[in-house]
């Protein structure tokens, strides 16, 4: 147990922590709460939970196994227009607050995986602005000189986990708002293929653009996450549900940058320089640069605040704005107005536009995989955003504006630090359904520029292996009988394009019978348990239907452990089925009980 705060929360370290006994939720969550008592007061939450509350979480998960639940005891903070279930809902307007009854459908899958809220967030309020400055909770500056933004609008999440405040938090994106504050606080920022990870529950900024977003120490993490919080909802008109995942990079594959005279950095040398060193790590861990007319995806970007996308805004807070307009921030409020001047015939005119562009755009994708730009193009002290609102953070939008009119995936990562010190990040980004495949080239990135964790100094941990990668329209399967390499029913496996990924072992955690017939083992959830040997195997999706079809019972496909915390389907045992069977726990594995019966 431990009786201080851990060195690093990062999501991989804090989890095997947990699995062998170092730390329970309780004694995380008091020194958490005890850190967060005595830091200097800063606009980065508008709502924290009282200690009660955040340790009741705690309590109930230490009636579980960590092994049971993806995010076992991870604290994580909301973007204070998400909502959480019995805390005040802003959006950084304490006029327009609500108390929900429900939490938002992402804040619950995560809860239910055994994640801990600890509050929520500060923001640019109506989520409106990219520099986290428009917040009548104060300019929320950045962790690493307090005389520069943060980024925003998603301010507060980005900073209470650049801090080490939480695991992970989850922020909105619809013009940039996931992306630019990770750039600007050295985290990785998740912006999910729109539709993804469901916006019920979410305060709506332009509602058929917004994407709930994922800010992290590490891609790994942010996959973690990802995995739980994009689960259909189908309360959700805006959720996708044609499961469209497009496969990984090859291990050669072209990336996209702009032409040299469409890269913009607003007078920003280090940012110039920083770029280009991102893009000769990116060529030497298998890409090769493709220059690319970035002209059609910069128009799309205009169009979002030049256009009547503008008007969704207005929408949200028309009745707002009618009763108490000073109730808005005035830049937050001046922007929102414009909305509602926009004919139905702009609209259209508009709409027109954008897919003349995204078809223009096809044509830089018939040249790239993926494409490379700078998050943002510079950074602003918080005094400069103030004197001039507007402008700056137009600029802020340069690479990030259009993301979302054009339906596509991205994923902020650090990218170095300039002569002052201050974190500089680059986005790739991809066509929808990219979401895993750009986590992984993101994680093998950022491992590549050799940064540490986001303000806390610590070194990032040891990366996913290969085999660890979960790899876009395959499904993974643990065997632990027949189906073993060299054994009779292998060949069902092999015969559907199966590939092996890793021998390992489950969490220890089961025990396994010889069933009756003597021909295949059982393997049950039991408390006492052991680890058991198992392969991995990985299936196309489209043969795992056949392939599940074939298996006999009392064996079926369930949620598998392994003992290093993966969780993937594999063969189980009904529990009535091992009242006849051998325990055969102690032999660890199904082949050292057939050598064990049989030694010839």
């Amino acid at each position: 147990m431990i009786n201080h705060f851990p060195a690093s929360l990062d999501i991989k370290t804090l989890s095997a922590a947990y699995r062998r006994g170092r730390i329970t939720p309780v004694r995380l969550i008091e020194a958490l709460l005890a850190r967060l008592d005595t830091e200097p007061e800063q606009p980065v939450w508008i709502y924290r939970l009282p200690a009660d509350e955040v340790l009741g979480y705690a309590r109930a998960l230490e009636r579980r196994s960590p092994a049971e639940l993806p995010l076992y005891g991870i604290p994580f903070a909301i973007k204070d227009n998400i909502d959480l279930a019995g805390a005040p809902t802003t959006a950084a307007c304490s006029a327009y607050a609500y108390h929900p009854e429900r939490s938002a459908f992402a804040v619950r899958k995560l809860i239910e995986a055994g994640a801990i809220p600890i509050g929520k967030t500060n923001l640019d309020q109506f989520a409106t602005g990219l520099t986290g400055t428009r917040s009548p909770y104060g300019a929320c500056p950045n962790a690493f000189d307090p005389d520069y933004i943060s980024g925003g609008s998603s301010s507060g999440s980005a900073v209470a986990v650049t801090k080490g405040w939480v695991s992970f938090a989850l922020g909105t994106d619809t013009a940039g708002s996931g992306r630019v504050p990770a750039a600007f606080n050295n985290l990785v920022g998740l912006k999910p293929t729109p539709g993804v990870i469901s916006t019920s529950g979410v305060v709506p900024a332009c509602r058929s653009l917004d994407c709930v977003s994922i800010f992290a120490l590490t891609a790994g993490d942010a996959r973690r996450v990802f995995r739980v919080a994009a689960a259909f909802d189908p309360s959700d008109p805006y959720t996708r549900c044609d499961g469209t995942v497009r496969p990984e990079f090859a291990e050669r594959f072209r990336f996209g940058v702009p032409r040299p005279d469409q890269l913009e950095f607003f007078g920003d040398k280090d940012a110039e320089r920083l770029f280009a060193a991102a893009a000769e790590r990116l060529e030497a861990i298998g890409g090769l640069r493709i220059e690319i007319d970035f002209a059609p995806f910069l128009e799309a970007g205009r169009l979002l605040y030049e256009g009547p996308w503008v008007a969704e805004r207005y929408l949200t807070i028309r009745e707002l704005l009618d009763r108490d307009p000073d109730a808005v921030y005035p830049v937050t409020r001046t922007i929102i107005e414009r909305g509602k001047h926009y004919l139905a015939s702009d609209t259209f005119a508009a709409f027109y536009r954008l897919m003349a562009l995204k078809r223009a755009a096809e044509e830089a994708w018939a040249q790239a995989d993926v494409i490379l730009t700078p998050t943002t193009g510079t950074i602003y002290r918080i005094a400069e955003v103030e004197a001039d609102p507007v402008r700056l953070n137009s600029n802020l939008g340069y690479y990030t504006n259009f993301m979302n009119l054009m339906g596509l995936a991205a994923v902020a990562v650090p990218g170095g630090f300039n002569s002052g010190g201050l974190p500089f990040g680059i986005t790739l980004f991809a066509p929808a359904g990219s979401d895993h495949a750009l986590l992984n080239l993101a994680e093998r990135l950022h491992y590549a520029a050799g940064l540490t964790m986001g303000a806390t100094g610590q070194p990032l941990p040891a990366p996913s292996s290969q085999s660890e990668r979960e790899k876009p329209g395959h499904v993974r399967i643990a065997v632990c009988g027949a189906h073993l390499s060299g054994l009779p029913l292998n060949g069902q496996l092999t015969r559907r394009r199966g590939r092996l990924v890793k021998a390992t072992r489950t969490a220890p955690s089961y025990r396994l019978y010889a069933l009756p017939d003597g021909k295949r083992p059982g393997l049950l959830r039991q408390v006492p348990g052991a680890a058991i040997e198992v392969e991995v195997w990985e299936l196309p999706v489209s043969e795992f239907g056949s392939f599940v079809a074939e298996i006999p019972a009392p064996l079926g496909i369930g949620s598998v452990e392994l003992d290093d915390g993966e969780r993937v389907q594999g063969f189980l045992c009904e529990a009535y089925a091992v009242a006849d069977a051998f325990d055969i726990t102690e032999y660890g594995g199904w082949k050292n009980y057939l050598r064990a019966r049989d030694p010839t």
